[in-house]
């Protein structure tokens, strides 16, 4: 019913709505260095991506495609600036529509897929998807910045006392009214 194609690399241009018709799973890499946007939220161009897709026909008649693709980036930790490897765990739950409307009609389980007729960026699919997995910041596990005081602890608590903001709203609360 469905045969498995194991590659190395994966194809860049395919034909999802004719995967999804013949029931076609592809797995393979993809490198980090060709997925352009993804490329520049990573300092190692070396890293790769795991991508395992099914392509199928639902019970509904939806052209649908589903998988995973997983990659350990390295990124910039926001803390320190320095290099920090983040995990990127991918799952792919797409139906190949054809346009905004047929969109609107798919289940909330199905995200769309607006393709028009032909071959379709097999990599630019799979970016969008790890993109959207791709933590807004990103840091350590551990802290990486160790806490540093200015000053001396004697001192800081007495500029404290003396140029407290709120003192004057003390004495105001403590004042009765005219």
């Amino acid at each position: 019913m469905s045969s498995a194609t194991e590659n190395t690399q994966l194809p860049r241009f395919i034909d999802p709505r004719k995967f999804a018709q013949q029931g076609l799973s592809l797995a393979g890499d993809i490198t980090v260095s060709e997925l352009s946007r993804l490329g520049e939220a990573s300092l190692s161009s070396g890293d790769n991506v795991k991508v395992a897709l099914e392509f199928d026909v639902d019970e509904e008649r939806h052209r649908v495609i589903t998988g995973s693709a997983n990659c350990h980036l390295t990124v910039t930790c926001q803390r320190c600036l320095e290099p920090v490897e983040v995990g990127l765990d991918a799952q792919l739950n797409l139906a190949i529509v054809w346009d905004e409307e047929r969109a609107k009609q798919l289940p909330k389980a199905l995200d769309p897929l607006i393709l028009g007729e032909g071959q379709a960026d097999l990599y630019t699919i799979v970016e969008d998807e790890l993109l959207l997995n791709l933590p807004m910041v990103s840091y350590h596990d551990e802290n990486c910045i160790e806490q540093t005081s200015f000053g001396d602890e004697g001192s800081e608590t007495e500029a404290d006392s003396s140029s407290n903001p709120f003192q004057v709203l003390e004495q105001l609360k403590g004042s009765p009214k005219s």
